[in-house]
């Protein structure tokens, strides 16, 4: 399968399980449910940026996922009106998230080195 194909079905297949995720969390132990679909997501950002820049170095994805996820989070700090109109959309809650939580930076980090790791062992050039 081309790389670039390979990784569009690999995030879709993430984005559909996280979304899953949010309507089944009863299947998962209670203490990790609430943050399966923020790995999820997290996961999702690293496997887009590898199909939207394929030839970029495994460690360089992870790190351009993490930057990136953290913004968002961070972002979620700033609560002025017209980003939260935004938020109260389903893709914009999806996107941006709505409040602010550590947690989600940890969830985030997780989701993204299972991603790096799923991705070596994927890989061509190990």
């Amino acid at each position: 399968m081309k790389t670039r194909l390979k990784y569009l079905v690999i995030t879709i297949f993430i984005m559909i399980m996280g979304l899953l995720s949010r309507k089944y969390m009863n299947i998962f132990p209670k203490a990790i449910a609430p943050f399966i679909g923020d790995m999820l997501w997290a996961m999702m950002v690293y496997f887009g940026l590898r199909f939207l820049i394929p030839k970029l170095k495994l460690t360089k994805t992870l790190t351009l996922a993490i930057i990136f996820s953290f913004s968002i989070e961070i972002s979620q700090l700033y609560q002025a009106d017209w980003i939260n109109n935004i938020r109260a959309t389903t893709l914009g809650g999806l996107v941006l998230g709505h409040g602010f939580l550590f947690e989600d930076l940890i969830s985030y980090s997780l989701g993204i080195v299972i991603g790096f790791v799923l991705n070596y062992a994927i890989s061509d050039k190990r």
